[in-house]
């Protein structure tokens, strides 16, 4: 028998009301990702990952290259690429796992990807507009531009002539443009210089302080659990480790093991 046979197929998934939400003391998760198994193609890259995270929680999602972080970051943005095969995902009560991408961000999922994807031909502002061109709406531009007074001073630039930095705040405000119930982030400091990745850090904070339930992806392990509530540890696309950050950053073997930090 096959894994795609074994794992079955979402179209399976049990509707009769009982979701696999678990909870910590009797407080249910706002997010719930259930036994997620995901490929490209024949390659089975996510196998059978699980973990909650409660509202206004921050949890860092590590491990090495290759142990299926950012797979199961588009999983759980229902993205086309990996394909999901067999798992549940709710976000605030709501079935994720049978919504396409779009029907998924309308219910509040923001993935700002490793790239950031930013449009050649629009400007900042534009970039901005673009995003809200359809409901919910998030962050109106003022308030944007108030926590992102970069962005501000080059509204009317074309969006990729920014810096680096600059991108990934594009990206960063892009996403809260939209009504975001969780906000991934897939390596926000990836290829930036060690000053903008304090200026990174310091616009992540502010979204800690507002309560934004958030699960980043970041090889710089550290930076992350500062920011971070909680962690889980991928390796080989499975959870090796799930509890508080402060536990990674006080345990060298597990970093050594799983993080080479």
């Amino acid at each position: 028998m096959s894994e795609h046979e074994i794992i079955g197929d979402i179209g399976e998934v049990d509707l009769s009301g009982k979701s696999h939400i678990t909870s910590e003391g009797n407080a249910p998760a706002y997010f719930s990702a259930w036994d997620i198994h995901s490929y490209y193609g024949e390659s089975y890259i996510v196998q059978g990952v699980s973990f909650d995270v409660r509202e206004g929680e921050i949890l860092a999602l590590l491990g090495r290259n290759g142990a299926g972080k950012t797979s199961t970051l588009r999983s759980i943005a229902r993205t086309d690429d990996p394909q999901m095969q067999h798992g549940e995902i709710w976000l605030d009560h709501q079935p994720i796992h049978l919504m396409k991408s779009y029907k998924a961000a309308q219910n509040g999922i923001s993935l700002v990807p490793e790239d950031r994807r930013i449009i050649p031909g629009l400007t900042v502002e534009e970039s901005l507009d673009l995003a809200q061109i359809a409901k919910p709406i998030g962050w109106t531009k003022e308030r944007i531009y108030e926590h992102f007074p970069r962005l501000a001073e080059r509204r009317r630039q074309e969006a990729v002539t920014l810096s680096g930095g600059e991108q990934q705040m594009l990206a960063v405000a892009r996403a809260l443009a939209r009504d975001v119930k969780l906000l991934l982030l897939d390596e926000p400091y990836e290829g930036l210089a060690p000053v903008i990745v304090q200026e990174i850090e310091r616009i992540l904070q502010s979204i800690r302080d507002l309560g934004m339930t958030t699960i980043i992806v970041e090889q710089n392990a550290v930076a992350a659990l500062k920011l971070s509530d909680r962690a889980v540890i991928l390796d080989m696309g499975k959870v090796v480790f799930d509890g508080t950050a402060q536990e990674v950053l006080e345990n060298t073997e597990l970093r050594e093991e799983y993080l080479a930090i």
